[in-house]
């Protein structure tokens, strides 16, 4: 469920088609998502438009406690590999 007044662009669930970096196939992926494997080879792409959870007050009430979890552990991930990289 997504807050009334929230702020983010995205009001509604969308699914996105990705292509798996690994094989080459098609993976499809909801906005809601923190993650989603290639049903083909297994490979795990992760949800890179999560940014409104790292910094908006209200992302737990508005997502729960188990996606705000998953989402916030991918954005640590994410920024560990970033500097990991610099």
């Amino acid at each position: 469920m997504i807050l009334e007044g929230c702020q983010s662009k995205s009001k509604e669930i969308s699914i996105e088609e990705r292509i798996c970096p690994q094989c080459g196939h098609e993976i499809e992926i909801f906005s809601v998502d923190t993650e989603a494997a290639c049903e083909h080879c297994g490979f795990v792409i992760y949800n890179d438009k999560l940014s409104c959870v790292q910094w908006c007050k209200y992302a737990r009430q508005c997502v729960g406690d188990r996606m705000y979890e998953d989402m916030m552990e991918i954005a640590r991930r994410n920024i560990e590999k970033r500097g990991k990289s610099a």
